[in-house]
């Protein structure tokens, strides 16, 4: 059987055939389009910001240009201020000079008129203070009553020229300051400082104990010859007193001494006498007796007291031992503090017066101060 077998189409033919479908397009997907948004949105936020840099720029510019403006402004200020500061430094420098030389001459001119202004009262005062201050000197310099006494009465007599009520206390302190002085022993230093000058001057010419010579007696100066029963007598007196030594317990005999220590015993003597003069003026009472002592025995042990002389000096530096020598003399404190409460009455009202014009003077100067300060910038 030889037929012949039909032929098969292809495998392509034989496939079902299919509509043609075109590439879809780019913007339909999504991705496509978020991404084309954000890229709009960054362009545009780009632009935004550039344009806001380009008006910061100008405005910093700007304010650049106005700050530097308002410094220079400023430095042209204080420069000006800086001025205007050292001419009223100038100024107040000169007024403070004019305060400084009114200030010199109201002072003088108050001294001034204190000086012509000053009452019959303050002029008493002022002697009566020199009264005590002289009385106060010879106290305690010179230990001389005398003189202080007659300065306290002169005070006390100037007081009383003026009958003033305020005057009572300190005339009844010098009162009683002038009965204390009156009441004390009175010793004349000057005078006593020229006896013992002068003793020490005779102290050369006094005659020593061993250098004494016994009397003559009347018969050995009678130059008649004396009878019979008269030689009997003075023969057996001189036998008879031969016999017999009288002596004197209370008093050594006198000391033998060589020219040489006659000469020192008289220096010794001088140099004793000066020393008790010393402490005479120094007002030192118990160096001055101890001296007196101690001459006085020496006159007594080494000198004739036979002498006029010698019995005369003994009796003067005994009669010295007895003086009231460095005795403590009274102050005038009462007085003097009496005087000081009167003169302090003026001074306090001065004072016073004082703080009142210096008070208003600091006010004035305040308000001038307050007018002259600049006003503050802000």
């Amino acid at each position: 059987m030889s037929s012949e077998l039909p032929s098969l189409p292809p495998i392509e033919a034989a496939q079902p055939a299919t509509a043609p479908s075109s590439s879809p397009s780019p913007w339909q997907r999504p991705s496509a389009i978020i991404a084309a948004v954000a890229v709009a949105l960054l362009a545009w936020q780009w632009i935004e910001t550039r344009s806001r840099l380009a008006d910061l720029q100008a405005e910093l510019a700007r304010r650049l240009a106005d700050g530097d403006s308002v410094a220079a402004e400023g430095r042209a200020l204080a420069r000006q201020a800086q001025d205007s500061l050292q001419d009223l430094q100038g100024k107040v420098g000169a007024l403070e000079a004019r305060i400084a030389e009114s200030q010199g001459q109201q002072l003088a001119l108050e001294s001034m008129y204190q000086e012509f202004s000053r009452t019959r009262d303050d002029r008493v005062l002022a002697e009566v203070e020199q009264a005590l201050t002289i009385a106060t000197q010879q106290l305690q310099l010179a230990a001389n009553v005398q003189n202080a006494l007659a300065a306290l009465q002169v005070a006390d007599a100037r007081l009383g020229s003026l009958d003033r009520p305020q005057w009572l206390p300190l005339r009844k302190a010098i009162a009683s300051e002038i009965q204390t002085l009156e009441a004390l022993p009175q010793v004349d230093g000057s005078g006593l400082a020229l006896k013992l000058e002068t003793l020490i001057g005779r102290i050369d010419g006094l005659p020593l104990a061993f250098e004494a010579r016994p009397k003559a007696s009347p018969g050995q100066l009678e130059n008649l010859e004396p009878s019979w029963l008269k030689g009997l007598w003075q023969e057996f007196w001189s036998e008879f007193s031969q016999l017999l030594r009288i002596e004197r317990m209370d008093r050594p005999d006198p000391a033998l001494l060589a020219p040489s220590n006659t000469v020192f015993l008289r220096e010794n003597l001088k140099l004793r006498l000066l020393n008790a003069r010393l402490a005479l003026l120094s007002r030192d009472g118990n160096t001055f007796r101890e001296d007196m002592r101690i001459s006085a025995q020496w006159l007594e042990r080494y000198f004739d007291l036979n002498a006029a002389a010698v019995k005369a000096a003994r009796d003067d530096l005994n009669e010295f031992q007895k003086l009231p020598v460095g005795m403590d003399l009274p102050t005038l404190q009462a007085s003097q503090a009496a005087l000081r409460a009167l003169l302090a009455i003026p001074e306090r009202r001065a004072e016073q017066a004082g703080v009142a014009v210096s008070s208003g003077n600091a006010a004035d100067t305040s308000t001038t101060k307050g007018a002259v300060r600049p006003a503050r910038k802000n």
